[in-house]
């Protein structure tokens, strides 16, 4: 279960924050903050659940979104973020830059491995002769 909360915005839409354990590939016990933009919360969590990030659950609202991340996700044009905290602590202010989620994809990749499985292309199979008519 995630520690978070959410901050309804004045056009109806919500800003959730998670903080996430940080996947073992990473190394380290530390926590990533994840910001969503989307139109309520049961779709904020979808999409975080679409990412591969499956047992994330928000109870509460422990600790919701400060201003400035609000302004964060609401200028980055997928409005899915994260960062993670300094030294661990999701109270402090960070001076780390927010990233947008692909970046957190390419860094759960254990080292030497690419992060997409790499297949060889299928053969093309050969066209077929067009009866004339």
């Amino acid at each position: 279960m995630a520690a978070g909360g959410f901050c309804k915005l004045p056009n109806g839409s919500v800003v959730v924050a998670l903080n996430l354990p940080t996947p073992s590939a990473m190394g380290g016990t530390g926590c990533v903050r994840i910001l969503v933009h989307a139109q309520n919360r049961a779709r904020a969590l979808t999409r975080v659940r679409n990412l591969g990030m499956r047992a994330v659950y928000l109870r509460g609202n422990a600790e919701p979104p400060t201003p400035d991340e609000i302004t964060a996700v609401l200028h980055h044009p997928d409005g899915l973020i994260w960062r993670t905290p300094p030294g661990g602590d999701t109270t402090a202010t960070a001076t780390e830059l927010w990233r947008p989620i692909r970046a957190l994809k390419r860094r759960t990749a254990p080292p030497g491995q690419p992060s997409k499985p790499t297949t060889a292309p299928k053969a093309a199979k050969p066209a077929k002769p067009r009866a004339s008519r």
